[in-house]
C-alpha cells in the first residue's frame, strides 16, 4: 500500500513498512499476517514487505497466501539478504522488522513506533510459546525460560534480533544493509552503535514466537550461530581468544542457570524443569565442543 500525497487524517503518524523474510513457511505466514491486520496503528500508514527467499513452493504461491502485501523475490539466499531485499523495496519512514514464524501482538507497530521518540532503533519483547503449554517438551521448556532475552541483548550485550527491530530508514540507510556469513542483526546493531546511534528496549513492543521442539531442531539453530558468532570474532586475536575461553567455561554455567529454571514462573511443573536443566546441560557442553570444532577447522 503506497503512504498518501498529503497530510490527511492520520498523516501525522509516520509510515511504516513491516519487513519479512520468508522461506518455506506458509504455515508462519498465515499466523503472522493475520496478527498484522489486526494491529491497532492504522491499516493505510504500514504496508507489509515480504521478501522470499527461492522457497520450494515458488514465489507466486507465496504472493496467493499474502493477499495486500508485496512480495519480492531475494535470490541471494539468507535472512539477511532477503531483509535487505525487502528493505530495497520498502517505502516506509520505519522499518519495522519480523519474521514469518512470530505473531505480533497487537499493538506491535504502535509501541515499536512510541519506542523510537525515546531510541534511534529499539528491539520489542518476543515471547517464546509451547505448543502444548501445560506439556512443553524438554526443548520447549528450555526456550521458554532461555530463548530471546531481548532485554538482556540490549541492555547488557548491545543489540537487538531482527525478529523486532524498528529502525527510521534515514538510520538504516546510515548503517547500511546486513551483511552475511556473520550473526546479522548482532553485527548490524554493533555498526549502528558505532556510528553514534542508541539502541533501546521497547518491552510492550511484543511478538510470540513457537519454541523448537527437539534436539535436532535446537542443534541446527546453535549450529549455525556458532558459526556466525565465530566469523566475528575472527576480526581479531582477542576478540578470538577471549570467544574460545567462553566457550571453555559454558559447562561452568550450568550450575547457575540451572538454578534459573528451577525458579522460573514460566515453566508448569517439576517434569519440565528437570527436562529444560537436561537440555541446558546437553546444549552447553556440545556449544563448547562445536566452538573448538569451528575455530580449528576455520584455521
Amino acid at each position: 500500500m503506497t503512504p498518501p500525497e498529503g497530510r490527511e487524517a492520520g498523516a501525522d503518524r509516520p509510515f511504516v513498512s513491516v519487513i519479512i523474510p520468508h522461506y518455506n513457511d506458509l504455515a508462519g505466514l498465515g499466523l503472522c499476517l493475520p496478527a498484522l491486520a489486526a494491529q491497532t496503528w492504522p491499516r493505510d500508514r504500514f504496508e507489509i514487505v515480504i521478501a522470499d527467499n527461492n522457497s520450494r513452493c515458488g514465489i507466486e504461491a507465496v504472493r496467493a497466501a499474502a493477499p495486500g502485501c508485496r512480495v519480492v523475490p531475494a535470490p541471494i539466499q539468507g535472512a539477511g539478504p532477503a531483509r535487505n531485499a525487502a528493505a530495497a523495496a520498502a517505502k516506509g519512514e520505519i522499518l519495522a522488522f519480523t519474521d514469518s514464524d512470530c505473531v505480533p501482538g497487537p499493538r506491535w507497530i504502535e509501541e515499536g513506533v512510541a519506542a523510537l521518540g525515546r531510541f534511534d532503533f529499539v528491539g520489542g519483547q518476543v515471547v517464546t510459546t509451547a505448543r502444548d503449554p501445560a506439556r512443553p517438551s524438554p526443548v520447549e521448556a528450555f526456550e521458554i525460560v532461555f530463548n530471546f532475552d531481548f532485554r538482556r541483548y540490549i541492555e547488557e550485550l548491545g543489540f537487538t534480533g531482527t525478529g523486532n527491530m524498528f529502525v527510521p530508514r534515514p538510520v538504516f540507510d546510515r548503517v547500511g544493509p546486513f551483511r552475511t556469513t556473520v550473526s546479522e542483526d548482532m553485527d548490524w546493531s554493533f555498526r549502528a552503535r558505532d556510528a553514534g546511534f542508541r539502541i533501546g528496549y521497547a518491552p510492550a513492543a511484543i511478538v510470540a514466537h513457537p519454541a523448537r521442539r527437539d534436539w535436532d531442531e535446537l542443534r541446527r539453530r546453535w549450529a549455525r550461530l556458532v558459526r556466525e558468532h565465530t566469523a566475528m570474532a575472527r576480526a581479531s586475536r582477542g576478540r578470538m581468544i577471549r570467544h574460545l575461553l567462553k566457550a571453555l567455561a559454558m559447562p561452568l554455567s550450568v550450575g547457575p542457570h540451572a538454578w534459573r529454571v528451577l525458579r522460573s514462573p514460566r515453566l508448569p511443573d517439576l517434569r519440565s524443569r528437570i527436562g529444560a536443566i537436561g537440555i541446558l546441560a546437553r546444549l552447553r557442553c556440545w556449544r563448547m565442543a562445536e566452538t573448538v570444532r569451528v575455530v580449528l577447522r576455520g584455521r
